[in-house]
């Protein structure tokens, strides 16, 4: 595994970047960070980190909120414009590679608008900790336009993720058809963090992620190569 220092040239400035970068990679996924941390955050780490194992390499930049220091999060608009961006420098880097396209929480959410608001060539999403909702508001609004996407899905949800109500989330993902999926973390909540007397010690969630990743990248760029 290699990690390398990039710049994604964003509409309004160029956003810091870093490409963790798989041994024998079989594909490449843009990961895009959360709400209230940028893309060095340890979660972000982790997660690409465990991808590079399973053969899968992953670009992660910041929002321009968050290259700027500012704390309000960016709107639909300027967000779903970086992630083309970042999309853009991925196909630059991957040689190739089948791109996917993803994130954590607002990112992963800010994914799901940039396939309907951009021609972005990926092969599907990849959502971890998709934010359902907000804590303790129970209700499925943030989903809506996700009937409207017919990319494959993938959701990795924590069992105790408080802004993903797990029987909401599932009717969601139900009502996606054969195109989505859900995996449930043990224990995980919102952040990854565990029940560390309820769950046991291995695969850690990063790889437990990872390891759902990469099944799920093979069987959608299988299918591509079957049609």
């Amino acid at each position: 595994m290699g990690v390398r220092a990039l710049t994604v040239e964003g509409s309004q400035e160029p956003l810091s970047a870093e490409l963790t970068e798989a041994v024998s990679p079989k594909a490449m996924l843009v990961l895009a960070h959360g709400a209230g941390a940028g893309y060095q955050h340890n979660n972000l780490l982790g997660i690409s980190a465990a991808l590079a194992g399973h053969g899968v390499s992953s670009l992660r930049f910041n929002f321009p909120y968050m290259q700027a220091g500012r704390r309000r999060v960016d709107s639909v608009a300027v967000a779903t414009a970086a992630l083309a961006a970042g999309v853009a420098e991925a196909q630059a880097q991957g040689g190739g590679l089948p791109l996917f396209l993803g994130g954590h929480s607002f990112g992963g959410r800010m994914a799901s608008h940039a396939v309907l608001c951009s021609d972005l060539d990926v092969r599907g999403l990849i959502f971890c900790s998709f934010p359902l909702h907000q804590p303790k508001k129970p209700g499925v609004e943030r989903a809506a336009h996700l009937v409207d996407i017919a990319l494959p899905m993938l959701f990795l949800s924590g069992t105790r993720d408080a802004l993903a109500q797990a029987d909401l989330l599932e009717e969601v993902v139900a009502g996606l058809g054969t195109r989505a999926r859900l995996h449930w973390l043990a224990t995980a909540d919102h952040s990854y963090r565990i029940l560390k007397r309820q769950r046991l010690p291995e695969p850690t969630v990063f790889e437990e992620m990872a390891g759902c990743v990469a099944a799920f990248v093979e069987e959608v760029c299988g299918r591509a190569q079957g049609s």
